[in-house]
């Protein structure tokens, strides 16, 4: 069977939807299709923001909203001018979903649910005719003059446009490097630091709320809340560390050293405060009293680890135990030993090469006719509704771009 389509999206995910949406609606001429290899799409939309759907972030300045963007920071500032938050706020309201701004600045439907916009993009799809096939593995890509000819699972498909959708798909990237595409091998970008220190190993829970963490040996630094975990630390510092570090990160293997900063404050000055609080608090016991608005039980950690015992009171200090909680306070360093996946929402770093795609139009500069929108490209972000706008942005321009020939 070989079914000609004038335009066919690979991958049912949040890009591939929203541009063949986006497409229909602009060209009711045209016959479109997604080819999916699932018994469903959009599976990353439902387990989004633990199911809420991070749907974008609340920043509204391209230049500030591309520092979210490890790989991709400078293609995207032009297409952001394009189509962005504002955009996106506006594209869901006129088709019925409200969003809210969260105080971190995340962006969800009203609803709270990610199944409205699913419900949102399922509707859409049919409303503007989008034939959507799902369990359609492709097997092969042929570029041909003025035609594709794709093989799936259940059948031949043959179009004059082609885009691609289908994010960190390793069978895609090798189709795509056959046609002549440069892939950059993907390595994972957002995960957790696996560390085992007695310091945090009984304090599952706790969160540093702003702390200063840098690899050691690397230009790499964060700063943001970090969680003590049952395995290591997480949350914005650690993930933005692991998104922006991805490549390097990847070439240490997951064994390296952090030192963090717990109270912003350098050593010399963070010894002057502890000399303070020793005349301040002379007979307070040290563990019992968290100072530098320091969570108990971290404090309690960082004292120990200081070598002063449980019971000793400010005045027993000598120097050596105040240099030494100096130190854990302003420049602790820990092992991490390996990695660990951030919760369901599995990003990667690596795809098609940015220099390889046209960021007008997000056609490729080797194939003419194959758009990419989405993460099938080398970009990534960090978390927040970040990598969802990027989708949005690409999936819009590239469909703004397909025009029958």
């Amino acid at each position: 069977m070989n079914t000609q389509k004038d335009i066919i999206i690979i991958g049912g995910g949040a890009a591939g939807f929203f541009a063949a949406i986006n497409i229909a609606e602009q060209h009711p001429e045209l016959s479109v299709a997604i080819l999916e290899r699932g018994k469903e799409g959009l599976q990353k939309v439902k387990i989004s923001g633990g199911g809420r759907c991070n749907v974008t972030h609340a920043e509204f300045i391209p230049s500030e909203l591309v520092l979210n963007y490890p790989r991709g920071e400078k293609e995207l500032l032009g297409p952001f001018h394009s189509f962005m938050t504002g955009d996106t706020i506006a594209w869901f309201e006129e088709r019925g979903v409200e969003l809210k701004i969260e105080e971190d600045g995340r962006m969800f439907p009203v609803s709270n649910s990610s199944q409205t916009i699913i419900d949102c993009f399922l509707h859409e799809a049919e409303k503007h005719n989008v034939d959507v096939l799902y369990n359609h593995s492709v097997k092969s890509i042929q570029a041909l003059e003025n035609n594709f000819i794709i093989e799936t699972s259940q059948g031949e498909f043959q179009s004059q446009k082609l885009l691609i959708a289908t994010g960190s798909n390793p069978k895609i990237w090798n189709l795509l490097e056959d046609l002549g595409h440069t892939i950059i091998q993907p390595v994972p970008s957002l995960f957790t630091f696996d560390i085992k220190d007695k310091r945090i190993k009984d304090i599952p829970g706790v969160v540093a709320k702003n702390v200063e963490i840098k690899v050691v040996g690397t230009d790499l630094e964060s700063n943001g809340p970090v969680l003590i975990t049952h395995v290591g630390m997480s949350a914005p510092a650690i993930l933005k560390l692991s998104a922006f570090g991805a490549v390097e990160l990847a070439k240490l293997n997951y064994n390296f050293k952090i030192e963090i900063n717990f109270i912003q404050l350098d050593f010399e000055s963070c010894l002057e405060q502890l000399k303070d609080f020793k005349q301040e608090f002379a007979k307070k016991t040290v563990v019992k009293l968290a100072q530098f608005d320091l969570p108990k039980r971290l404090w309690k950690q960082l004292v120990l680890a200081s070598d002063i015992s449980e019971t000793m009171r400010w005045a027993d200090l000598n120097k050596q135990q105040l240099e030494a909680l100096a130190n854990q306070l302003t420049n602790a360093i820990f092992q991490v030993t390996g990695k660990s996946t951030f919760k369901d929402e599995f990003v990667t770093a690596g795809g098609v090469d940015l220099k390889e795609v046209n960021f007008k139009t997000f056609e490729s500069k080797r194939i003419p006719n194959l758009y990419f929108a989405g993460e099938v490209i080398d970009v990534d972000a960090v978390t927040g509704g970040f990598n969802f706008q990027n989708a949005w942005t690409s999936a819009y321009i590239a469909s703004a771009s397909i025009m029958p020939l």
